[in-house]
């Protein structure tokens, strides 16, 4: 009997121990990140993904891609700009994705400023519904692979 009692209590104390992993550390997969190389913003019921400004080089102006993505059950209209001067509007349909860039079925989010890849510039994303939203984003040019296709898209 004090065999299965000792048993049972050092079961008992090896979960207890076990369980508090967690309990001290948070868990790390649980929270939201931008997994990729650009910047993300949650804007009530619009969500900015993977924003990045691609410019052919420095010194030259350059084009905002990613992804706007709404939740809602009503379409939503966001204004989006980089530079401070040229603002787009982007229609985002009730429960989809609209994509930004020059391709096709995108929406071209140009700006007229020169930027500098390698550093990080502020867009500014103005929703009809939750108001106005600023995010870094980083500044890339084609020396990666994956952006040297978007840049031979804006031509």
């Amino acid at each position: 009997m004090k065999t299965s009692f000792a048993t049972g209590a050092l079961a008992s104390l090896a979960a207890l121990a076990l369980a508090g992993c967690s309990y001290v550390n948070p868990i790390t997969t649980q929270e939201n990140y931008a997994a990729s190389d650009g910047s993300q913003v949650q804007m009530g019921a619009v969500e900015g993904l993977n924003l990045i400004v691609v410019s052919p080089g420095a010194g030259e102006p350059g084009t905002l891609i990613g992804t706007l993505h709404n939740s809602s059950a009503e379409d939503i209209d966001v204004q989006v700009t980089f530079d401070g001067e040229t603002m787009t509007t982007v229609t985002v349909p009730a429960g989809q994705n609209q994509q930004l860039g020059p391709a096709d079925g995108a929406t071209e989010v140009p700006g007229t400023t020169e930027v500098l890849p390698g550093l990080t510039t502020e867009a500014a994303l103005m929703s009809s519904t939750d108001g106005t939203f600023t995010v870094e984003v980083p500044v890339m040019d084609g020396t990666l692979p994956e952006y040297a296709d978007v840049l031979a898209e804006l031509g």
